[in-house]
């Protein structure tokens, strides 16, 4: 069998630990042997980043180790502040499972759940931030910014460690994506690059954008400021948003206004960026 089959879920075996649909552990496994089956120069980088552990937490402390080490701390130190992390907190591990799903579903070029994993950088900066958050809230801030900077420096995303972010978040390619201190992202939204949620000046408290379930920021979307953007709403690209947004609407511009709605339906899941033909007319 080759890897693109296997990447594609077609011809699985018969075996217990490959379910339909497979959990996320047992099927990032099962694309990492095909993978190491069809591509001998990575063998031994697949057995030693997923196939020689036997759980999903092993082999993300292990991965986002040899990313996130440095200078400042070795390999082993962060390997084992990340695993101690995951097993303080398994709703981590769980959010990480979601987090693949979201990708699987939702981006068109992911053949599978070892792409994301292995090199998706909105995948590995968003658990980056998960276990900074779970730092920042044992009260652990300086350990929570170094992980901060490491992920802003290595994938060129900057989400402060006190942000809070839902699960099944997709990150897509990430560069230049940057949430602030006091924003929140409700569950199932989907993220492009260049987006912004931030505040509009030097003020203090909570200042950040209020995202709501399964919304769509597009490619370059600015959010502004200590407003909400309701559920399933949609953000097209290049768009600055200063106002609250209803929810299942589409706003588009400079500054943003409403073109549509409220009528989207799960934009987030369906990654649909257009706009109305009309706009503006």
């Amino acid at each position: 069998m080759s890897e693109r089959q296997a990447l594609e879920g077609r011809d699985m075996p018969d075996n217990p630990d490959i379910g339909a649909p497979a959990p996320a552990w047992n099927r990032l496994r099962f694309e990492a042997r095909a993978a190491a089956a069809d591509e001998p120069a990575l063998a031994s980088y697949l057995n030693s980043a997923i196939l020689a552990h036997s759980t999903l937490c092993q082999a993300l402390s292990f991965h986002l180790a040899e990313k996130l080490k440095s200078p400042v701390m070795s390999t082993q130190q962060v390997r084992q502040i990340l695993s101690d992390t995951y097993d303080s907190n398994h709703a981590l591990v769980e959010a990480a499972e979601d987090d693949l799903q979201a990708v699987l579903e939702r981006d068109p070029a992911c053949r599978g759940m070892l792409q994301p994993f292995l090199y998706f950088k909105g995948f590995l900066a968003l658990q980056t931030y998960r276990v900074a958050h779970s730092l920042w809230r044992e009260g652990r801030e300086t350990l929570s910014f170094h992980f901060q900077s490491r992920a802003s420096e290595l994938f060129g995303v900057d989400i402060h460690p006190a942000a809070r972010i839902g699960t099944a978040v997709m990150l897509d390619h990430a560069s230049g994506i940057t949430i602030g201190e006091t924003a929140i992202v409700g569950d199932g939204c989907s993220l492009l690059h260049g987006v912004t949620l931030g505040g509009t000046g030097k003020e203090v408290g909570d200042r950040h954008p209020k995202i709501g379930k399964g919304v769509l920021l597009s490619v370059g979307a600015k959010v502004l400021g200590n407003i909400h953007i309701g559920d399933e709403a949609k953000v097209a690209a290049g768009s600055v948003v200063l106002k609250d947004v209803p929810a299942k609407c589409t706003v588009a511009g400079v500054p943003a206004r409403i073109v549509s709605g409220p009528s989207c339906c799960h934009p987030a899941e369906t990654m649909d960026q257009t706009i109305p033909d009309d706009m503006g007319k």
